[in-house]
């Protein structure tokens, strides 16, 4: 039920004869909210594209594993990275194509996301993820252990958790660099974005599998219930992104207004409308 203020509201725009009792005649259309529709497209998006991005980060080695030797170590870490770059062209006006909690964290803290809208963000993207994982053990079963990011053999867990923090300090650095507040959009932030994906995968992949996302890493992980250094993929991203907030700042200082209007997650909606 209405308050009283909206309600008001309402009726200076479409005014109403109805009495107290009588229903409202189906041909009177009330003013639409565009800002819960723009709040679940914006979550869609981000559930969507996480998705895809595990679907491809994990599809390789599992489909590897089916057949060995078909989908190469190259392969497997430059996919990821073009299907980043294809997200954002296609979605980043959307949601600003975080696909990642430490990516959506960063934005929070460096002021350019709001924070009440972390917890959802954060929750589609783990949901996107294992939804992705659990269509591939549907289809394959558990090969390859759904394409779980491990430590390599021999690394030791401190040092696989610092290479996560290194490698997404430079993914958030990035990031941060060709954002449009909290939004990657744009051939800059696609190409960047995806370029840096790739090329971390090429060298640091047999290390810890060039996660630089928590989302990517837990979604196998749950799917498959093979938790080996699983807090590696939590804390290294997190404080790599955390990290990458202050080198922003080293460079650039605080956000401009512009961007805080941007990061708020203002997309383009219907004229007359709001989001």
């Amino acid at each position: 039920m209405k308050n009283q203020a909206e309600q008001s509201t309402v009726d200076r725009i479409v005014p109403s004869t109805r009495g107290p009792f009588e229903a409202e005649p189906p041909w009177v259309r009330r003013p639409h909210d565009w800002r819960l529709e723009w709040r679940w497209r914006r979550l869609f998006s981000e559930f969507f594209g996480t998705f895809l991005l595990v679907l491809v980060a994990a599809g390789g080695p599992v489909v590897n594993g089916i057949y060995p030797g078909q989908v190469t170590h190259v392969a497997q870490v430059v996919a990821p990275g073009l299907m980043v770059m294809a997200i954002i062209y296609f979605m980043g006006m959307v949601s600003g194509a975080h696909l990642n909690p430490a990516v959506t964290l960063s934005f929070a803290a460096r002021g350019n996301f709001p924070w009440l809208r972390v917890p959802g963000y954060l929750v589609v993207q783990v949901a996107g993820a294992a939804t992705a994982a659990a269509f591939l053990r549907g289809l394959f079963g558990d090969v390859a252990h759904l394409g779980a990011t491990l430590p390599g053999a021999g690394t030791a867990l401190w040092k696989s958790a610092i290479i996560e923090l290194v490698l997404t300090l430079g993914l958030v650095s990035v990031i941060l660099g060709t954002a449009s507040g909290a939004r990657n959009v744009g051939a800059n932030a696609a190409i960047a974005v995806g370029g840096y994906i790739a090329m971390s995968g090429l060298w640091a992949a047999p290390l810890t599998g060039a996660s630089m996302n928590p989302a990517r890493s837990f979604g196998p992980e749950l799917v498959s219930g093979h938790w080996h250094g699983w807090w590696i993929y939590l804390v290294g991203p997190i404080a790599g992104g955390l990290l990458a907030v202050g080198v922003a700042w080293i460079l650039r200082g605080p956000p401009s207004k512009a961007a805080d209007t941007a990061a708020q997650g203002d997309q383009q909606t219907p004229q007359g409308a709001t989001s």
